[in-house]
């Protein structure tokens, strides 16, 4: 792209073609088959026509409007007219490619600005004591990936709690999930802690059971939760929450590390706003509200309205011989990720670059099964060694053997390069992108190149609570992006022979079909990168 040339893309177009009908609602609607991309690429749907204008006939002036459209990240109309469908809008595709793809890129870009807000992600699993499973690893998982795709918009992000368990330290190396090791909050603010617990008008003093000889020493007092949610008028608690009978000093250091963590976060950005998701299970959602609401009593400060609850469904195990560990369950993916490997590419040479792609596709399995789907929604893990191939097209083994290809292909460009069969790759403001015919090439671009940017934005987006206390993010967007473009990507790629003949009338097509899949690759990696997954040479 020209240096300080906005990048174009799908909102910015979107928006201006809004504004050329006059609407403040959004009539038009991106098109994404191959089928409907063969002769128009947005529609303002008859449907919608008709309740915008009269009879649904769109004057002609506004017609021109549309065609005349351009601006900062606008993508330039070909042609725009009226059809049975509605109004259809077809773009100047060349010039789409050419804006993209053919300049050279800008200055290295500024660091991104001091962020306006922090966030702290929560995850109250690694706390378990019995060592974690499959179950825990979900929201841990959608943790670690939620953290690196807040970091790609600019937001500051804290993960808690430390991780100071050898076993579950070891479990999350394997899954290359970085979390933080050591805790730093200090005695201080648990002993500020107890010090509210003394003044709490909601605490009283735990007493002994029938039975018992006495309260056990590390219990401290109860705190009577229903009462302060009664008074404080808070909605969407749990109807059961009474009273929390067991306070101790294991759950004030819970909060301390909390309290620290959300300092820390307030400390380093601009805007001194600090929220918390607690990121939960199912079955640990009504522990996490009664550690909320104790928190709320003993710290009423600003930040504990920005407390929001991002809960997984379940994770229901079928096929299981006995509950499962966490760890047992890489070591299971892994035995038949490689099995299912020397079934496609035959006996594996046993070396560490080998160990190390196995490694790798394990965890593209086990990130894909947990994190493409909605978080709300419940997860099979089936255990049959069948379940595991690297021929379904919805797995993460599919989506690194077609980065893998993609590798593969600018590798065999530069050898033969380096041996004299083809030219250097030139400059894209010297290729010809009125080359790009195939259909599969604007789908790419269209698709995938042009709304990326996008994709990230709306994952990293933390809605507040319509209504209560939980919040739905789109923690599946990545990996369903990445699932779709492979599937595109690996039809393209064995549909059309990229690096043809070493003939000259050929090379203005190779060229910039390679300068397109270079983009491709780029966007791979860039997404890759927020699962913690290292792109793959060779497969």
């Amino acid at each position: 792209m020209e240096t300080g040339e906005e990048r174009p893309g799908l909102a910015a177009t979107l928006r201006a073609l809004n504004g050329a009908l006059g609407r403040p609602a959004s009539l038009w609607v991106k098109e994404s088959s191959a089928r409907n991309l063969r002769h128009r690429d947005f529609l303002a749907p008859r449907a919608a026509l008709g309740a915008a204008y009269a009879g649904g006939q769109v004057p002609s002036d506004v017609i021109t409007a549309v065609t005349a459209l351009g601006g900062p990240g606008v993508l330039a109309v070909r042609g725009c007219q009226q059809t049975a469908a509605g109004l259809e809008v077809q773009l100047r595709r060349p010039e789409a490619f050419q804006r993209l793809l053919g300049n050279p890129p800008g200055p290295v870009p500024a660091p991104l600005p001091t962020p306006e807000g922090a966030v702290v992600l929560h995850c109250p699993a690694l706390r378990c004591l019995g060592g974690l499973t499959p179950r825990h690893l979900r929201p841990v998982l959608l943790a670690d990936h939620l953290a690196q795709v807040l970091r790609t918009q600019g937001v500051s992000t804290h993960l808690v709690p430390a991780v100071t368990d050898k076993q579950s330290r070891e479990v999350l190396q394997q899954l290359r999930v970085e979390w933080p090791s050591s805790s730093t909050h200090s005695p201080e603010t648990v002993s500020a802690l107890k010090q509210a617990l003394s003044r709490c008008p909601y605490a009283t003093d735990c007493e002994r059971e029938p039975g018992v000889a006495s309260v056990p020493e590390d219990i401290i007092c109860k705190v009577h939760l229903k009462s302060f949610v009664e008074q404080q008028g808070l909605e969407g608690y749990d109807p059961n929450l009474g009273v929390l009978l067991e306070i101790t000093e294991e759950k004030l250091q819970t909060l301390a590390e909390l309290q620290q963590a959300v300092l820390q976060g307030m400390a380093g950005c601009q805007g001194g706003c600090c929220s918390v998701v607690h990121m939960v299970s199912c079955e640990e959602e009504f522990q996490q509200q009664q550690m909320d609401l104790l928190w709320r009593i003993l710290d009423p400060g600003a930040h504990m309205d920005l407390q929001k609850h991002l809960v997984c469904g379940p994770v229901k195990v079928t096929n299981p011989l006995s509950p499962i560990s966490a760890d047992q369950y890489f070591l299971l993916r892994k035995r038949q990720m490689y099995n299912a490997s020397v079934m496609k590419y035959g006996e594996l040479a046993q070396d560490e670059a080998w160990t190390e792609v196995i490694d790798i596709l394990t965890v593209a399995a086990i990130r894909f099964e947990m994190l493409s789907t909605a978080h709300r929604s419940q997860i099979t893990l089936d255990l049959e060694d069948s379940s595991i191939s690297t021929k379904g097209t919805k797995s993460g083994a599919f989506v690194m053997y077609n980065c893998a290809r993609l590798a593969t292909l600018f590798d065999t460009y530069q050898r033969a390069v380096e041996r004299g069969t083809y030219p250097p790759l030139p400059p894209g403001s010297e290729l010809n992108f009125s080359c790009l015919r195939e259909e599969g090439e604007w789908l790419l671009f269209f698709n995938y190149l042009l709304p990326f940017p996008e994709v990230l934005q709306q994952a990293a987006q933390l809605p507040p609570p319509s209504k209560g206390l939980r919040i739905t993010a789109n923690t599946e967007a990545v990996c369903k992006f990445l699932i779709q473009l492979s599937m595109d990507f690996s039809s393209y790629y064995n549909r059309v022979h990229i690096l043809g003949e070493p003939f000259p009338h050929l090379f203005d097509q190779m060229f910039a079909r390679l300068q397109l899949l270079g983009a491709v690759r780029d966007i791979f990696h860039s997404a890759l990168a927020t699962l913690h997954l290292p792109p793959l040479s060779q497969i």
